[in-house]
């Protein structure tokens, strides 16, 4: 086969035109990786929340039109100037939480954060030096968290990628990009939870079951697994969930139902994986006085804000926070090695395998709570 390295790709993609809309399949042209760069050829992606999140224009960062996607595998199929962690032929996963291994918070030993990120941010729907490798129909096309994923061919800056090893299957590993890894980090990395803990997990889906297996993998001795979704139950058992509950089904608060539960004692650990100021205010209320801790991991609409007691807080409670369950990319290949050793579970995630054709589908089975994990494939 030809060498594609310094041309212009031509390639499928799923474009989102406008918010709310339904994507269109195009042939969209992606160019070359500048210096710094490199250029992915996508083998799979999952659909994560936040890909809808970004759809229906709820994250401020998102410019139409664009390319979504942020958890993918692929192959390095060309590198720009300055490059020197992967070559072509490498397998990567993907990254919306960057490394540069340079700045001030990568040096730090108790973040997980980068510069990098927030420059990002800086550009919304642009790579770092403020313009797109993508266009579409003689029109500019944008970027996702420096990533977009949706494509065949995508290109991504330094620090968004991590090398992985080769014999991995991709269409497996890919959801170690984001959900599963986000929600697995926070009893393992940033709580370190001690074995034989009471943990309770609110929200039961990809991140919070990804809590979950994390806090199995920790010896946790009591699970508690809540969702207002009964079907979830028994996907839940799976994973390590002792015991279900249904906040519906009470007549309490869900934190004073986690307190008979627990007979006035408390969960040693909290984790929230939805995203809901109300959920995190339970969290933290259904803590173990004195030392109980309450990670929140999912990411609430922008613009909200928690009314916390301080009292809750002076009683001895933890409230913190991660992103990407507190791990740099560095750390994920561990975790690849992890699930080829049966350690960790990622097939069981997987209810649905699409083509990327059927990209707007994939996201009525999320919309619809019909998923767990779907990936997509070219």
């Amino acid at each position: 086969m030809a060498s594609t390295k310094g041309q212009v790709i031509k390639c499928k993609a799923a474009v989102a035109w406008e918010k709310n809309q339904p994507m269109t399949i195009e042939e969209i042209e992606v160019a070359p990786p500048k210096a710094k760069e490199i250029r992915i050829k996508v083998i799979a992606t999952g659909l994560c929340h936040s890909d809808l999140s970004a759809w229906k224009g709820i994250l401020p960062f998102t410019k139409f039109p664009c390319v979504l996607g942020h958890e993918a595998s692929g192959i390095v199929e060309s590198v720009g100037e300055g490059i020197t962690s992967v070559k072509e032929g490498d397998h990567v996963l993907s990254s919306f939480l960057p490394q540069c291994n340079e700045c001030p918070m990568c040096k730090s030993p108790n973040s997980n954060m980068c510069v990098k990120f927030f420059e990002s941010l800086g550009y919304p729907g642009m790579l770092l030096d403020g313009t797109s490798r993508f266009s579409c129909k003689g029109k500019t096309v944008h970027h996702f968290v420096a990533c977009s994923t949706f494509a065949q061919y995508t290109v991504i800056p330094h620090g968004f990628f991590t090398k992985i090893r080769n014999d991995a299957p991709m269409e497996k590993i890919c959801l170690l990009s984001c959900g599963v890894t986000t929600g697995y980090g926070g009893p393992v990395k940033v709580a370190k939870i001690k074995p034989g803990s009471t943990c309770a997990v609110f929200g039961l889906g990809a991140v919070g079951l990804g809590a979950v297996m994390g806090c199995k993998r920790q010896g946790a001795g009591k699970i508690f697994g809540v969702d207002i979704n009964n079907d979830k139950k028994e996907i839940a058992k799976t994973f390590g969930v002792t015991d279900f509950v249904n906040p519906t089904e009470h007549q309490k608060p869900i934190d004073q139902v986690l307190m008979d539960l627990t007979q006035q004692v408390g969960c040693d650990y909290t984790f929230e994986c939805i995203g809901n100021v109300g959920v995190i205010q339970s969290a933290l209320a259904a803590c173990r006085v004195g030392e109980g801790q309450c990670v929140v991991i999912g990411v609430p609409p922008s613009g909200t804000n928690i009314a916390v007691d301080p009292m809750q807080l002076l009683f001895g409670r933890v409230l913190t926070g991660c992103f990407f369950g507190g791990l740099e990319p560095s750390e994920v290949p561990a975790l690849v090695d992890d699930y080829m050793q049966k350690k960790i579970m990622l097939d069981e995630f997987i209810t649905h395998t699409l083509s990327i054709d059927d990209v707007n589908k994939a996201f009525d089975y999320l919309i619809q709570g019909k998923t767990l994990k779907t990936v997509m494939h070219f």
